[in-house]
């Protein structure tokens, strides 16, 4: 009997159960969702191209919840990624900022019960 590959990701829901999505997206969960989204396809797709496209990245990202969005911008430790060379001006500072919501998310989400979506 052949088995047919499942891609998991369409099990895990983007947004989390409330209270958890409020908690760790803030007074506007859409806004954090949107801007971790489009700091991963910018950190992923540098202007001198890639093999995926930014809005491929973007939603690929986008279908994430919030606290597989926030590993995607840090290391193992929790800690931000180095800024990546390819980002400068606004991109640069959105990362930043990103960087921070994202490290802010991981920390929160880590006591919270949420199984496959933390």
């Amino acid at each position: 009997m052949r088995h047919v590959r499942v891609n998991a990701a369409k099990f895990i829901g983007r947004v989390l159960p409330e209270p958890y999505e409020n908690a760790l997206g803030g007074h506007a969960p859409e806004a954090t969702h949107h801007l971790l989204a489009t700091v991963f396809a910018d950190v992923v797709c540098p202007p001198t191209g890639h093999s995926i496209g930014w809005h491929d990245s973007y939603g690929a990202a986008w279908a994430r919840p919030l606290p597989h969005k926030a590993g995607f911008l840090l290391d193992h430790k929790g800690q931000p990624r180095p800024l990546p060379s390819h980002l400068i001006g606004a991109e640069a500072q959105r990362y930043r900022a990103a960087a921070r919501i994202a490290a802010r998310i991981r920390q929160a989400a880590r006591p919270m019960p949420l199984g496959n979506q933390g």
